[in-house]
């Protein structure tokens, strides 16, 4: 028997999902849920097999759902009108349910599942994700995980952004949070008028700038506004002085 959630904020979508895996009797629905947040409890206690996943939903989007599980489980997208979504799962074969969806498609997405799990198939999860953070809707914030809570930080209550192992620190007036992602997953999905990656180390927020001091031979320090000093390398003043069009 597998384990399936279903994440839909639609009561309905799930009432159809239901009816069409009566067709699949050995996948059992363990949990409903009606947004991300309780879509990330349910994972995280249920560790389902498989997931049934909207992506438009209230609070956070199915993608930033599944950027706050260390290890997702295999998906199953659904969606009504994702334009960049749908170019996102064939650009990396992943099984997608376009609303209105008959029996039919339903089947042969379980199908494609099931060949997956049968081959042992790499999940092209973390390569989607990627695709979907150059969206116009993720690039405007930052989800993460807070303890047992999910903040969201608008891209612009960013001060700075700081390397810290296999994590990014994002620096707002609230301190400190920490995202599993890389520098250069944020310097390619960060909007670059108004974040520079001023070192090997940092981003920066420019509008947080007062001021570019030398320090040591070819190097600078940003001043922010909050008066924290973020260093700049040599190619890193280049390309700030190309933004700010010094």
């Amino acid at each position: 028997m597998n384990k399936i959630i279903l994440i839909d904020d639609e009561p309905l979508a799930r009432s159809v999902v239901r009816e069409y895996l009566q067709q699949h009797p050995e996948l059992q629905v363990i949990q409903e849920c009606g947004d991300g947040f309780e879509g990330v409890k349910a994972i995280q206690q249920h560790q389902p097999d498989l997931i049934f996943l909207d992506i438009q939903m209230p609070k956070i989007t199915g993608f930033e759902m599944l950027e706050l599980i260390e290890n997702p489980p295999s998906v199953i997208f659904t969606t009504a009108f994702d334009e960049f979504a749908i170019k996102a799962f064939e650009s990396h074969a992943v099984d997608y349910l376009l609303k209105p969806f008959n029996q039919e498609r339903f089947d042969k997405a379980i199908a494609r599942w099931r060949e997956k799990e049968l081959t042992k198939a790499d999940n092209p999860a973390q390569e989607l994700l990627e695709s979907a953070a150059l969206s116009p809707t993720q690039r405007q914030r930052i989800v993460v995980r807070n303890g047992s809570k999910i903040k969201i930080i608008s891209v612009h209550d960013v001060f700075y952004l700081e390397a810290a192992d296999d994590y990014v620190k994002i620096h707002t007036a609230e301190g400190y949070f920490l995202k599993n992602k890389t520098m250069a997953h944020f310097e390619q999905s960060l909007d670059e008028h108004l974040f520079v990656r001023s070192h090997r180390s940092y981003i920066i927020n420019i509008q947080q700038i007062t001021r570019i001091d030398p320090y040591e031979k070819d190097g600078h320090v940003a001043v922010l506004r909050t008066g924290a000093k973020v260093p700049v390398s040599r190619s890193g003043y280049s390309k700030l002085k190309d933004v700010l069009g010094l």
